[in-house]
């Protein structure tokens, strides 16, 4: 079975002012999906650091990037696609700093990891370009 179409598609160039338009429609798809207010704004956090990590690690603040957002409601499932043109990246390199470590910076990853059911990477091909998956579960309440 094939996934379902994506209900939207967003390119945006890799630079940290294009973040407030993608949390306005992450909030919108989410609540337009069915998702509960709070559930909206986590989700919103978690794909607006995912889009920071490939801005600031991936392209190293390189305004010539380029992202593209997939957004697809599967069943109840919302997925958000995150591809880029980076550098591939080792997953097993990305890891959140230690909780215990108080300083700014560090913890998107972990906010990921925390709000969504699932977060993965498919790395591109000759070292070029990351595909990033997050997902959630709609729920009605929080």
């Amino acid at each position: 079975m094939n996934p379902p179409a994506p209900l939207f598609l967003l390119r945006f160039a890799a630079i940290p002012a294009n973040l407030k338009m993608v949390r306005c429609v992450v909030e919108a798809a989410s609540c337009q999906a069915g998702c509960a207010e709070a559930v909206c704004n986590h989700v919103v956090i978690a794909v607006n650091e995912a889009c920071m990590n490939i801005i600031q690690h991936g392209y190293r603040a390189d305004p010539a990037g380029e992202i593209e957002l997939e957004f697809r409601n599967n069943d109840g499932v919302l997925e958000f696609i995150l591809h880029d043109q980076a550098p591939t990246v080792a997953i097993e390199e990305i890891r959140p700093r230690d909780l215990d470590d108080l300083r700014p910076g560090g913890l998107g990853t972990h906010f990921i990891r925390e709000i969504m059911d699932e977060f993965s990477h498919v790395p591109g091909t000759d070292g070029k370009g990351n595909q990033w998956r997050l997902t959630k579960t709609i729920t009605h309440s929080e």
